[in-house]
């Protein structure tokens, strides 16, 4: 009779209002130090990151050719996240698809780079 119940239970515990727990809260600190911050920064969207580190030092957004529909954006912050020995990185990019990041860059320079295109559309 015990595993009856224990069996009907289980579906109750992998709930989505229970899966809600684990996503972080607005007010739960995004991490700073490199590997933690690498695992963790997909779970915050982009108000949860300005609540904590404020606006980007850069933002580019873009855009579909033709159209107002935002594709991506690209955030830098500068000197918000420490390497493996404790010493800031100079830049953090920040790359975005919707409210999501989906890549993350170290930089030990200041994120601007003279050789880059000024102009970028990307390839549909």
């Amino acid at each position: 009779m015990r595993i009856v119940w224990l069996t009907l239970l289980l579906p109750l515990f992998s709930s989505p209002v229970l899966a809600e727990e684990h996503q972080p809260q607005s007010n739960t600190p995004i991490p700073t130090a490199e590997t933690e911050f690498i695992e963790n920064i997909h779970q915050f969207d982009k108000a949860s990151i300005i609540a904590q580190f404020g606006e980007p030092a850069s933002k580019k957004d873009y855009h579909r050719p033709g159209t107002d529909e935002l594709m991506a954006s690209v955030w830098q912050y500068h000197y918000i996240n420490t390497d493996l020995a404790g010493s800031y990185y100079q830049t953090t990019e920040l790359d975005f698809v919707g409210d999501n990041v989906v890549m993350v860059v170290f930089m030990n320079h200041d994120g601007k780079d003279a050789a880059a295109p000024s102009h970028f559309t990307p390839d549909l």
